[in-house]
């Protein structure tokens, strides 16, 4: 697999951060886990439950030896999410990123969880506005 970086841009790699101090193609020659910069979460940008799900799977592809408690913490997320959300969208995607989680791709599980985020932004939305109009 190849993977372009652009100057100043970061690679995060089974576990280790690099960064390209110009463009560069790298070739990626066995299995390895791997996450592009553009894909990665802060943690100030996990402001809704799936985007905290998608935070928590992201530690764990980022740090592959440490994912005890992030699997747990996983786990009980997954159980709660499926628990509060109605929509079948929402409740099939969480179902596979659930299965990929535990077949330890959790790569698949990120791009899984990413596609959920409109339809959360959907439901969510209605009450952010009923929130804002009783303040007001």
């Amino acid at each position: 697999m190849n993977i372009s970086l652009r100057r100043g841009e970061k690679l995060y790699l089974n576990g280790a951060v690099i960064r390209a101090d110009r463009k560069v193609c790298i070739e990626l020659l066995n299995d390895v886990t791997f996450l592009l910069e553009n894909h990665v979460m802060q943690a100030k940008d996990a402001t809704s439950p799936l985007r905290q799900l998608y935070f928590v799977v992201q530690l764990m592809l980022m740090s592959p030896n440490d994912t005890a408690a992030a699997l747990d913490m996983c786990r009980s997320m997954l159980a709660s999410l499926t628990a509060a959300f109605p929509d079948p969208r929402i409740l099939n995607g969480l179902a596979l990123a659930a299965k990929y989680v535990e077949d330890k791709r959790m790569f698949d599980a990120l791009k899984t969880i990413r596609t959920l985020f409109p339809f959360e932004s959907e439901i969510l939305a209605p009450s952010a506005a009923q929130d804002s109009g009783k303040a007001a």
